[in-house]
């Protein structure tokens, strides 16, 4: 590894990912293969005064054995031990690094059935865990490193795939030899920070997407609603970045508001499946029609999840002239993909999009227009001729983006 460049990218998923706090815990989520950068991070975890450094190990290949082989009645089950772990991160209010380093379409063979009886399972044993992170109830950060599957599903065969990967991440994440990251970022957060102000200035009633691929869809926007993106803070005042990279502005749309046809630019890896060329169709906010060349059942039983995973939780808005687009790779992976594209998100909102939600019931939110569901999945529709314009609450048509880019 390239130690000091590898160094400033872990000691940046502590410092600005989830501005770790001294004596506070920390759990990294890592797939087994990025054991050398897990290492790294826990070192930077440490050094950053840390009490205790928690690593959950997970790989795709055994996952897919596991529901290849398992009983639906196991796959129900989440075992309490799994549950306790999760409680003593929410309990101890721990800072959580995920690092996402997927093997795109592994489980494309994996019964549909068994992925959405997983899911449920999920969401009702261990919701509580998503909702205290998703209110800021403490930092979270989802960074990247390559795998070797997956660094041949971008860049095909080759000795080099994986150094390739790990370029194109660490470009992206504005990790260079010669820069200080950390500064780097403080700054591109407030930049963000700065074009999040003026869509709140606005206090947009709508927005409407048009492009010549096919996409001529509006989306309405709960009132009261917040723009956010780069930069988060904790409920106890902890600043921190939820994403690394990230280039996107984001609110909550209106669960029952979203009306007209969206079509995708790129593949969405969803559970293991790539889901390709696809389209959706929503009146008054639902899913009511849909289509995909590939993996169209998976596409289906996301819609069908659950009520909510058929409506939209987040819209976010993103120039096509930006640095993860202007690479020209198709990642098959949402935490760069997304970052490349406008995009929305099927499932549910955050508390955090709405004045006051973080402190709000859930049938509080629900009332305002929050969507709730046991999922929330990215995809991205954005494209070089998208137009965004925005409508007020007196009717006056604000131009947002043209030509694909934001104009202010």
């Amino acid at each position: 590894m390239k130690n000091e460049k590898f160094k400033k990218y872990s000691d940046l998923a502590v410092k600005v990912g989830v501005n770790l706090q001294k004596d506070q815990i920390l759990m990294i989520n890592s797939p087994v293969e990025c054991v050398e950068f897990t290492r790294l991070l826990v070192e930077s975890a440490y050094e950053a005064g840390a009490s205790y450094v928690m690593v959950r190990w997970n790989d795709d290949l055994i996952r897919k054995t596991y529901f290849t082989y398992a009983s639906e009645e196991v796959i129900a089950e989440v075992p309490d031990y799994v549950v306790e772990q999760f409680k003593y991160v929410v309990d101890r209010g721990a800072a959580v690094i995920s690092i996402s380093a997927p093997t795109p379409g592994v489980l494309k063979d994996v019964d549909p059935k068994k992925l959405q009886i997983a899911s449920k399972a999920s969401y009702e044993h261990l919701n509580f865990y998503q909702k205290h992170l998703m209110a800021n109830g403490s930092q979270w950060c989802v960074i990247s490193y390559p795998t070797q599957t997956w660094a041949e599903k971008v860049f095909g065969k080759g000795e080099d795939s994986f150094e390739r990967l790990l370029d194109a991440i660490l470009s992206a994440s504005r990790v260079t030899d010669s820069n200080d990251p950390v500064a780097e970022w403080r700054e591109h957060i407030e930049k963000l920070a700065q074009r999040n102000k003026k869509l709140n200035d606005y206090n947009f009633k709508k927005l409407h997407f048009k492009n010549k691929l096919g996409t001529d869809l509006e989306v309405e926007l709960v009132e009261g609603h917040i723009w956010a993106g780069g930069g988060e803070t904790t409920q106890k005042g902890i600043p921190y970045c939820p994403n690394i990279p990230t280039e996107e502005t984001f609110t909550m749309p209106h669960r029952n508001g979203a009306n007209g046809k969206v079509v995708a630019t790129k593949p969405l890896n969803y559970q293991g499946k790539l889901i390709e060329d696809f389209y959706l169709v929503f009146k008054d906010g639902k899913a009511v029609e849909f289509g995909a060349k590939s993996e169209e059942e998976t596409l289906k039983g996301l819609l069908e999840l659950d009520e909510g995973s058929s409506r939209l939780g987040e819209v976010a808005l993103i120039s096509h002239d930006s640095p993860i687009s202007n690479t020209g790779i198709l990642f098959y992976n949402t935490l760069f993909d997304e970052n490349a594209s406008c995009h929305l998100a099927l499932g549910n909102a955050y508390a955090m999009n709405i004045k006051g939600g973080t402190g709000m019931k859930e049938e509080e939110l629900i009332d305002k227009g929050y969507n709730k569901s046991m999922t929330h999945v990215d995809f991205m529709f954005g494209s070089e001729d998208m137009e965004v314009v925005g409508i007020t609450h007196g009717g006056e048509r604000i131009q947002i983006f043209k030509n694909g880019n934001f104009v202010f």
